[in-house]
C-alpha cells in the first residue's frame, strides 16, 4: 500500500505539472504514455512489439495520437485516409506472409492504434484548444468517479455490476461514482458559471461517469480474456499506462463526439 501511494502521488505531480505547461510539452507526453501504452497492448494480446505488423501499428498510434500541426506536418493526410493505407498494409501482410500474419493479428494491431491513439489524441485537443478548465473538468470527473465508485461499493456494495468481466464492481458503486462525478462538474459550473451552466454540469458529469466505468470495463474484458491482470509494471503498485487510462480512453474522444466542451 505504501508504494501505491508513494508511486501515485509523485505520478499525479508529473502528469500535472505537464498539464499545466500545456502545448508542446504535454502533447509529447501524450504521444509518448500513447506509445507505451501501445506496446503493452500488443503485449497483453501476445504480438511481438518486433515484428513488422506491430511497427506499422505503432507508426499509426503515433501518427493518431499526434495533435493536428504535426499531422499537418507530416503531410495533412486525413485521418481517414491513414487507418486505410495501415488497413491495407496490415491486410496485405496476411497475403505476404502466407498467413503467418493472421487476420486477427492485423485487426488487433489496427483497432489497438485507433483505441489508444484517438484516446490521447484527444486529451491533447481539450488541453491545446479548449484550456486547462476543460481538461481539469474531464479529468477531475474521471478521478472522483474512481473514488467515488471504490469507496461507496466498499461501504453499501453487495450486487455485482458486472462479475464475469470485474468481480468487484459493484451496482452501488457505479452510483455512487456517478454521483461523485456529477457533484464534481457541479462543483466546476460553481466555480466558473460563465463557462459551464449547470444542466450541462450534469450532463457532462453523468456522460464522463457513464463512460469512464464503461472504459474500465472495456479493458477488464479484454485482458480477462487474454488471462493478464495488469497491463504493465511501469508503475508500482498501480500496473501499466492502460490501467491508469483505460477511463480516459474512451471518455476524452466521447465528449469530443457529443460536442460537450
Amino acid at each position: 500500500m505504501k508504494q501505491r501511494i508513494v508511486t501515485g502521488a509523485v505520478a499525479a505531480v508529473f502528469f500535472l505539472l505537464f498539464l499545466q505547461m500545456g502545448g508542446w510539452a504535454f502533447s509529447l507526453l501524450m504521444i509518448a504514455m500513447a506509445l507505451v501504452g501501445y506496446h503493452e497492448f500488443l503485449r497483453i494480446h501476445r504480438i511481438p512489439a518486433t515484428d513488422a505488423v506491430a511497427l506499422i501499428g505503432f507508426a499509426a498510434a503515433a501518427f493518431l495520437a499526434s495533435p493536428d500541426d504535426v499531422r499537418d506536418a507530416l503531410g495533412g493526410l486525413p485521418v481517414g485516409s491513414v487507418l486505410w493505407i495501415a488497413m491495407f498494409v496490415l491486410l496485405a501482410a496476411t497475403v505476404v506472409t502466407k498467413n503467418r500474419t493472421t487476420l486477427a493479428v492485423a485487426a488487433v494491431v489496427l483497432l489497438g492504434a485507433l483505441y489508444i491513439g484517438l484516446g490521447f489524441h484527444y486529451m491533447t485537443v481539450t488541453r491545446t484548444e479548449h484550456g486547462l478548465f476543460w481538461s481539469y473538468l474531464v479529468f477531475i470527473c474521471i478521478w472522483l468517479t474512481d473514488i467515488g465508485a471504490y469507496f461507496t461499493g466498499m461501504v453499501l456494495g453487495k450486487r455485482r455490476l458486472w462479475p464475469e468481466i470485474s468481480p468487484k464492481k459493484t451496482i452501488e458503486g457505479a452510483i455512487g461514482g456517478t454521483v461523485f462525478a456529477v457533484l464534481a462538474a457541479l462543483v466546476m459550473a460553481w466555480i466558473d458559471p460563465g463557462r459551464l451552466s449547470v444542466p450541462n454540469a450534469v450532463l457532462i458529469g453523468l456522460v464522463i461517469a457513464v463512460a469512464g466505468q464503461m472504459g474500465d470495463l472495456i479493458q477488464s474484458a479484454y485482458k480477462r480474456v487474454a488471462g493478464v491482470k495488469d497491463s504493465g509494471t511501469l508503475l508500482p503498485g498501480h500496473g501499466g499506462v492502460l490501467d491508469r487510462t483505460d477511463s480516459w480512453l474512451i471518455v476524452f474522444p466521447l465528449v469530443h463526439v457529443l460536442q460537450l466542451i
